[in-house]
């Protein structure tokens, strides 16, 4: 389970343990640790694993990530794991360079190609935007349909352990495209707090990750993120959660609702 400490990661593995399977963490804290940056660290990771929900940080579009996944899935099927889940992105070129190398393994795959998660807005980098009531992006204003990472988890663990899913290629997203400033306007409405988008350019942005203690790095990629794929190239949404469980996505609303504590100051 790579990245088994992250947003989805961590949602995966709940859900396998809940069903009583053997799963192994794969990420720097655990034992046996497991670290992108340090190839020396993989095979211990992969004794005796089938299977693999494989999540890449920081991103499938940083560089280096085509040839470490590429790298890493050979090693995979040399060890024996016979299925691999693949969590990607929408729109991101160098990411569907990556969804090649899973699909050419030699193993049963999946891929899971989603959208921006509704979780950065409690988890992660737009929280502190969000208490701080301004969201500050290089964002233009082109909606985005916001994929809830339960949904994610679901779909992974679908795939990992059921049938039908081999070989499939699901495109994930909210039902519902919606604007940051769209973002701002339902969270003001169910905080009850005044929550507003202001664009800034993506040197303005990248230059106040910095000062909030985000690696140059990190700032830049994510700076990226914003100006190259935000584009409108991902504004339709898809019914790929639909087709994977059965049912629709969650909508940005009920997420928000059930969430308002994470926003309270």
């Amino acid at each position: 389970m790579l990245g088994g400490t992250g947003k989805t990661g961590r949602r995966v593995v709940d859900r396998l343990t809940a069903l009583d399977l053997p799963v192994r963490v794969g990420s720097r804290s655990a034992a046996p640790a497991f670290d992108w940056q340090d190839r020396g660290t993989w095979q211990a990771a992969l004794d005796g694993v089938t299977a693999v929900y494989l999540s890449y940080y920081p991103d499938l579009a940083f560089p280096g990530a085509y040839d470490d996944v590429k790298a890493f899935t050979e090693l995979a099927v040399r060890s024996g794991v016979r299925k691999l889940v693949l969590l990607s992105g929408r729109g991101e070129p160098a990411a569907q360079a990556a969804e090649n190398a899973v699909r050419e393994s030699g193993a049963e795959w999946t891929v899971l190609r989603c959208g921006w998660f509704m979780q950065n807005f409690t988890e992660d980098f737009l929280l502190g935007a969000v208490l701080d009531g301004v969201i500050a992006l290089p964002a233009a204003d082109v909606p985005e349909p916001f994929l809830d990472a339960e949904d994610i988890a679901d779909v992974a663990v679908a795939a990992l352990t059921g049938e039908g899913h081999a070989g499939r290629l699901y495109e994930l997203t909210g039902p519902r495209a919606l604007t940051f400033a769209d973002v701002a306007g339902e969270l003001t409405e169910i905080t009850g707090r005044r929550i507003t988008f202001v664009r800034v350019t993506p040197e303005e942005y990248v230059a106040a990750a910095v000062r909030h203690g985000v690696p140059r790095e990190a700032a830049e990629g994510l700076g990226h993120l914003f100006t190259d794929i935000l584009d409108g190239r991902n504004a339709s949404p898809t019914d790929g959660v639909r087709e994977a469980l059965g049912r629709p996505a969650r909508d940005f609303s009920d997420f928000a609702r059930a969430n308002a504590p994470a926003w309270k100051r």
